[in-house]
């Protein structure tokens, strides 16, 4: 079911399928809640899924200059409770959402059993990576999304070149030329600043998985590997065929990997 619901001055998109514990699923830049369309269908089955557009995003409101992952951490909580989800949650975040799991578990551990990181970091950005967000966030504000768009696209999937991969890349660049520059430039503002957690990661106590796309050039998987390595409870999975958007160009891979991780730490 997708429905809206207002938020503390923010009316956000969520799909909201099934019943059980709950699993939310959160989107990368600068996609929306469809990226999930696999592991929504999938998991609705058994457990009360809940995937948004943040704030900005989608059809989401809300966007601002910037907006740190702090902010959007907190409005998730915010949703949580407004939705009268069940605690504790399942937290699952591709790249951009898993920046913002960091501090979801940092700032509502009382929200969070279980984590699911995807194709994502734990170290902030270089200063020069930085300053290309902040340029970027500028150019966007003037021009659109077409830059974004151009930029990241060659970025995102794994290195083949077949029908079924050039459907999803023509629907992920129409995605994104849909999306709001204010949000787009917002996010990368928030994402420039966003702090380094890799000292954090033995500090976590949830069970954790972490998924990446054999492919990956963004968050590479021996990268991954080695933020997996760091926390105590966490195992590591690499999915073949895939680049950085995993749970779209293998969801059955990645759908298993969860399914797996959700059935062994209960």
């Amino acid at each position: 079911m997708l429905r809206t619901i207002d938020v503390s001055g923010v009316r956000y998109r969520v799909a909201d399928e099934g019943t059980g514990p709950v699993l939310l699923l959160v989107h990368g830049f600068p996609l929306n809640h469809t990226m999930w369309s696999a592991q929504i269908e999938e998991f609705s089955e058994t457990h009360r899924v809940i995937a948004p557009d943040l704030r900005g995003f989608g059809g989401t409101d809300g966007a601002l200059y910037a907006v740190s992952m702090e902010r959007y951490a907190d409005d998730l909580a915010e949703l949580l409770d407004a939705l009268q989800a069940d605690r504790p949650v399942i937290f699952c975040g591709l790249s951009m959402g898993g920046y913002i799991a960091w501090q979801f578990a940092a700032r509502h551990p009382e929200w969070l059993g279980r984590l699911i990181l995807c194709d994502t970091r734990a170290a902030a950005d270089s200063a020069e990576a930085a300053a290309n967000r902040l340029k970027m966030a500028d150019i966007v504000s003037k021009e659109g999304p077409e830059p974004v768009a151009w930029a990241m696209m060659p970025k995102l999937f794994a290195p083949v070149v077949t029908p079924q991969q050039q459907t999803l890349a023509d629907l992920v660049r129409k995605m994104v030329l849909e999306t709001d520059p204010v949000a787009i430039a917002a996010a990368h503002r928030g994402m420039a600043i966003r702090p380094d957690v890799t000292s954090l990661l033995p500090n976590l106590r949830f069970p954790t998985l972490v998924i990446v796309g054999e492919h990956d050039v963004i968050s590479p998987p021996q990268e991954m590997r080695t933020i997996a390595d760091a926390i105590p409870q966490a195992r590591f999975v690499q999915i073949p065929a895939a680049g950085h958007l995993a749970p779209m160009e293998n969801p059955a891979a990645v759908n298993r990997a969860i399914s797996d991780f959700l059935q062994t730490t209960r």
